[in-house]
């Protein structure tokens, strides 16, 4: 709104999103579709100061003292809504533009990584969906380029608390995954969800197999308490080679609990096995994260997120690099636990604006990997500690 004055900030953005802001509403109104998205930048300091400028493991704000535009973001829904009764049909395509297209889980390999953008490429573009929904009564039905079931961290910025992300989110589950997704709402309470898909971070299907990715979400009446229980299962082929690993199984489970109105705490389990051909290792990977979040007032928020990842073979932390895309170049091999601490705050001045500055500390108690390296410090240390921070404009 604006202050009264001619001569502010507020009232100059006002004036420039203006025409925008009235598109938006005539397309809303018009045609029944949304339209929007965001923009992400943020800075991220590591007090080892390593060579490389990457802050090994650590996925999305890797680098060390430089500037990412994570995301540039837009997106455009038409939204089905039968009320529990009737036929409706819609969709969804988001795409951005950002540092963030490199991490696997965003990936659509097979497409982004060969047709949209380059091997060495820090900026990219990426498809994050791309689908079309059917619904009939309480029941919908997606097809096409979707977010996955498995995840208490989401894609969008807005919806995490930290800037930063959890291993399990970056090395244990698929976020985005292209294929076919139902859900039926059974009752206020029960939503039960099944369905299909290429594979894990896969856009074309590189093996002839689908996954089946399946769960359901629960919720208690008083709305206080929700558990989310969701596998996926099936062969995946975009890890290395040289493991040899062939089907799949990986699950998630997620209790939220909002212990008074204004303190929300969520824990959240992650197991993975993988079977080996005849002669290699089979691979186990898990893990706990847990968040405790706290609302100090109407614009301002504390956090704090703890987690425990275990890599039982090695298998799961690999640096960007190996997947064909400029970043940490760590290989894989990392078999042992990894242990992070991390502490925030969020700030809204506006209700379109996101401020989350943090403190992280890392640590790993394991073997090198296969080139002799620990994962932090250009290879050269166990442990580290980052500050950074970021800010998300809304539009």
């Amino acid at each position: 709104s604006c202050c009264g004055c001619t001569s502010c900030l507020g009232c100059f953005f006002g004036d420039l999103m203006a025409p925008y802001l009235q598109t938006k509403e005539t397309i809303k109104n018009y045609y029944g579709i949304n339209v929007g998205g965001w923009v992400q930048a943020g800075m991220t300091a590591n007090f080892e100061d390593p060579h490389d400028r990457y802050n090994g493991p650590m996925l999305l704000n890797d680098r060390v003292g430089d500037l990412q535009m994570n995301q540039l973001w837009m997106y455009a829904e038409k939204p089905v809504d039968t009320g529990g009764c009737g036929v409706d049909a819609g969709g969804r395509l988001d795409v951005f533009y950002g540092t963030d297209w490199r991490a696997a889980y965003f990936h659509g390999f097979g497409w982004e990584d060969l047709r949209l953008n380059g091997p060495d490429q820090l900026y990219g573009l990426s498809i994050a969906q791309m689908y079309a929904e059917f619904a009939v009564n309480d029941l919908s039905v997606r097809i096409g380029r979707m977010t996955g079931i498995l995840v208490y961290q989401i894609a969008p910025p807005m919806g995490n608390f930290f800037y930063s992300h959890s291993y399990a989110i970056c090395y244990g589950e698929p976020i985005l995954i292209t294929g076919l997704m139902a859900d039926n709402q059974m009752s206020d309470q029960l939503t039960v969800l099944a369905g299909f898909h290429q594979g894990v971070h896969q856009w074309d299907n590189n093996n002839g197999e689908l996954n089946l990715q399946a769960g359901l979400m629960w919720t208690s009446r008083d709305q206080r308490f929700s558990a989310a229980y969701a596998f996926d299962l099936g062969r995946n082929d975009f890890l290395p080679a040289l493991f040899h690993l062939q089907e799949e199984y990986l699950h998630s489970i997620v209790l939220k609990y909002q212990l008074t109105e204004r303190m929300l705490y969520v824990i959240q389990n992650d197991y993975g096995y993988a079977n080996a051909e005849t002669g290699f290792e089979d691979a186990y990977w898990y893990g706990i994260n847990q968040h405790l979040l706290y609302t100090l007032n109407k614009k301002w928020s504390a956090g704090a997120r703890v987690e425990w990842f275990r890599d039982d073979d090695g298998t799961r932390v690999l640096g960007l690099g190996n997947l064909d895309a400029q970043g940490w170049d760590g290989l894989p091999g990392f078999r042992g636990s990894f242990t992070t601490l991390t502490l925030g705050l969020n700030w809204k001045p506006k209700a379109n604006i996101l401020v989350r500055p943090e403190a992280r500390w890392d640590w790993y108690n394991g073997s090198t990997n296969l080139a002799g390296e620990m994962p932090f410090d250009d290879g050269t240390s166990s442990s580290q500690c980052t500050v950074a921070t970021d800010v998300v404009i809304m539009f």
